[in-house]
C-alpha cells in the first residue's frame, strides 16, 4: 500500500480518492502510479506558456470539505488523504511546468548566442596569435605593423565580447527569473537545445552594466579589458627598456652619440 505524506492508503481509499478528485485533477494529467513508497504522476508535456496549474478550493464539495474527526473519523482520515493527494499532485505538475517555462523563455532570448559565442573565440584566438607574434624574430622587422595589427585584434576581441553581453545578459534575466525552478541553468539551456552552452561565460543579472576592478572578474567585455591592459602594459614596458618610442627604434644623432 502506498503512503501519502506518511499516511498509508489502501486501494480501496486511492480509488475513492480520485473519484472524488476528478472535477479538480490538473488538465495534463497522464497517469497515477502506485507504489510501496508512494504516488508516482505523469503529466503530457508542458509547454511553459499554459498558465501556471494551482490548485483549486474543495472547501464547498461537500465530498472533500473539511470534516471534524470527533464526528466521523472514518471520513476526516479519506478527506486528510485527498487532500495530500491534491497538494502533491498540483506541486508536481508546477514543478513540471516552470522547468518547461524556464526552457520557452530560453529558447526566445537565445537566438544568435552560439553564433556570438563561436565570433568571440574566432577574435579571441586571433588576438592571442597576434600577441604571441611580436615576441617572435620576425616581429622585429615590421615592428609597427605587428603592434598595429595586434590593436585591431584587440578592437575586434571587445567588439566580439560586448556582442555576446548583450545577449548574455538576456539569458542571465531569464536565469534569475527562474531562479528557483528544478531544472539547472546548464540543464535547462540544454533542454531548450544548447547543450553547448556550458561553456558560455553568463554573469548574473547585476554583472551586467557596471564596471569591475578586479582582474578575470565580470562579464566577457570586462575580462578582455582585462587582457587588453595586461598586454598594453607589457608593450609599453618593452619599449621603454628596449629604447624604442611607440613602437618604434629611438635613433640617436650624432650629436648625441
Amino acid at each position: 500500500m502506498p503512503y501519502v505524506d506518511g499516511f498509508q492508503v489502501t486501494p480501496e481509499e486511492l480509488k475513492e480518492v480520485f473519484a472524488r478528485l476528478q472535477p479538480y485533477l490538473p488538465r495534463h494529467l497522464k497517469k497515477v502510479t502506485s507504489h510501496s513508497y508512494g504516488l508516482g504522476y505523469e503529466f503530457e508535456p508542458f509547454t511553459g506558456r499554459e498558465p501556471e496549474p494551482s490548485a483549486p478550493s474543495t472547501h464547498d464539495d461537500p465530498k472533500l470539505r473539511y470534516v471534524r474527526e470527533s464526528e466521523d473519523e472514518a471520513e476526516y482520515q479519506l478527506r486528510q488523504k485527498a487532500g495530500l493527494v491534491l497538494s502533491e499532485l498540483y506541486q508536481q505538475a508546477r514543478e513540471e511546468w516552470r522547468s518547461a517555462a524556464y526552457v520557452a523563455d530560453l529558447k526566445t532570448v537565445v537566438e544568435d548566442a552560439p553564433a556570438l559565442w563561436r565570433a568571440y573565440q574566432d577574435e579571441a584566438t586571433a588576438l592571442a596569435a597576434a600577441y604571441d607574434y611580436l615576441r617572435t624574430p620576425n616581429a622585429a622587422a615590421e615592428w609597427p605593423s605587428a603592434v598595429s595589427r595586434l590593436v585591431d585584434a584587440q578592437d575586434r576581441t571587445t567588439s566580439a565580447a560586448v556582442a555576446f553581453d548583450g545577449r548574455a545578459a538576456q539569458i542571465a534575466e531569464v536565469h534569475d527569473t527562474h531562479l528557483y525552478a528544478r531544472l539547472g541553468r546548464a540543464a535547462a539551456l540544454e533542454a531548450a537545445g544548447y547543450p553547448d552552452a556550458e561553456d558560455w561565460p553568463i554573469g548574473a543579472v547585476c554583472d551586467y552594466g557596471r564596471r569591475f576592478y578586479g582582474r578575470g572578474a565580470g562579464p566577457l567585455e570586462e575580462q578582455v579589458r582585462d587582457l587588453i591592459e595586461q598586454q598594453d602594459a607589457h608593450l609599453a614596458k618593452v619599449s621603454r627598456l628596449a629604447g624604442t618610442v611607440t613602437g618604434r627604434p629611438a635613433i640617436r644623432t650624432e650629436e648625441e652619440a
